[in-house]
Formats: C-alpha cells, structure tokens, sequence
C-alpha cells in the first residue's frame, strides 16, 4: 500500500497517514507495532517525549530498518518537546535526548506540543537554530489556536511547517485551519476518531455502510479530502492496514457536509488556553 504525501512549505514531503502511538506504553508490543505499520506501508511514525515511549518507537524503527524493510531516509519520523523543557537551552538538550531514546542521528519533525502560557517562542528560537543547523529536517507546533499562531509569525524567522491539533467531526476548528491555509500551514490530526467515540455515531456508520467501509476509514477519509494529514493508532495489525486503506472511495460533497455539521466544538483533550501546565 503506498500513502500519498503532502509537501510542506519547505519543499519536504510528508506521508498524509502517519501511526500514532500515543498512550502506547514502552515495550515489546510496541516494537513489534511499529515494524507492523512499517511493513504494511506507514513511513510516517509519530511520538513525543511526554508519551514516554520514544525508546520502543525508536527500536521498533532501527529493527525494521535492520530487516531491510525500509531504509532511514524512507522513513518521516515526529517527536515534540514537552512543556517543562520550554526554555532554549531545554529544547536544545530536551532534543539531543529523543534522539539518544530513539536512537536516531536525527527526526523528520520537531514540534512545540503545546504552546504554554507563553513561554514558546524561547523554545521555537531553539528549534529555527536546529533546523538551520541542518540537525533537524522540519520543525512546527501542536496545539496553537490563532492568537498564538499570530505571535511566533510576527517573531519567527521560520514559518512552522505544521500545526497539530486535535481534529474530527466533533471539532472541526474552521478557525485554525483557514489561518493555517492561509499562511501555508499544514494541519495534522492528532486524535482523528476521537479515542474510537465517534466510531458508533449513526451518521458516521450510514456513510460506513453506502462505501461499505469502517467507520474509521470514513472519518480518516474526511481528514484527508479536508486536506488534514491524519495519524491514526491502533495495536491490531488488522486496523493498523484498515487504517490506510482510504484511496479506492470518496466521500461525496453531501457526505463531507454531514459529518462537518456533527460539530459541537468538543475536545476529547485539553483546551490549549486552559491547559494548566
């Protein structure tokens, strides 16, 4: 199964469906996941440093490397700084130590997970000196509304290349997205199905039916014919290759309207302007 790929702003090619491994503890299991995904077609992994698995995430990509499944530059490996490493200094060593865990020479794409209480831009001068370093390939954030978003453009040298945010059919933030669009900004969904929440919505399952699909592909469908890069997770291999399989079926303009009008602007996770770091 080959995955299409978007190009950021830097002229860099990102797969549009990536595997998450959020709230995936360490461990063999999830080695042994991350060489599934891989095997099945996946090239984009992503993890971050507060996941506290980036060992198992690392390992699982080196064996599958070692195997001959894919090789390094194949591959489009993320990983975030946490909120408690927000000063330069920290996100330079919170770096340097997701590499030495993963046990990479470098990612694909860094990002600030979330913004803060506006304590990011210390760190976001910190990712604009790797990345003009040449240590890190991309760099962007997770989590910023608009306001924030305003902020590190009017002070950034470097335009962030992605924004990660929450995103599904319960929150479809039209806000944020038409910024990002705007000033060429990727979107990528982290929680696409909403912790499996929305896989029992009625209408999301009517839609399932006529494309005889799952619910899930239906929503990470939507993702994609919004132009959102998705990252799914799942431990079952059968999910894991259900879950790219979302190139022979299209969603109709009725379609897309019905699941956008689920909307209640609900988070399944924190607010980013309440989150109390």
């Amino acid at each position: 199964m080959t995955i299409k790929s978007i190009t950021l702003n830097n002229d860099i090619n990102m797969p549009e469906v990536g595997y998450g491994v959020f709230r995936v503890e360490n461990g063999p299991g999830l080695e042994k996941a991350v060489q599934t995904a891989i095997k099945i077609g996946y090239r984009s992994i992503d993890t971050a440093a507060i996941y506290e698995n980036e060992a198992s995430v690392g390992k699982g990509i080196r064996m599958a490397i070692e195997a001959g499944l894919v090789t390094r530059e194949e591959l489009f490996v993320t990983s975030k700084v946490w909120n408690n490493d927000l000063s330069y200094d920290e996100t330079i060593a919170a770096y340097e130590e997701s590499l030495e865990k993963m046990g990479l020479d470098y990612l694909d794409l860094y990002l600030i997970h979330w913004p803060g209480k506006n304590k990011y831009m210390e760190s976001w001068k910190a990712l604009e000196a790797l990345y003009k370093e040449g240590r890190v390939k991309s760099i962007g954030v997770s989590n910023f509304q608009v306001h924030h978003l305003e902020r590190l453009l009017e002070e950034a040298e470097v335009t962030p290349v992605i924004n990660q945010i929450e995103f599904h059919p319960k929150l479809i933030q039209s806000e944020v997205r038409a910024f990002c669009q705007q000033h060429n900004i990727q979107v990528e969904a982290w929680s696409p199905l909403m912790n499996a929440e929305l896989l029992n919505n009625e209408t999301v399952k009517g839609i399932a039916e006529a494309h005889n699909k799952s619910a899930a592909q239906v929503i990470l469908r939507w993702d994609l014919q919004h132009e959102v890069i998705t990252i799914p997770k799942s431990m079952t291999e059968s999910r894991i290759k259900e879950n790219i399989q979302l190139y022979d079926f299209e969603l109709t303009e009725e379609q897309m309207n019905q699941l956008d009008v689920l909307n209640e602007n609900h988070r399944s996770g924190p607010d980013p302007d309440e989150f109390d770091f």
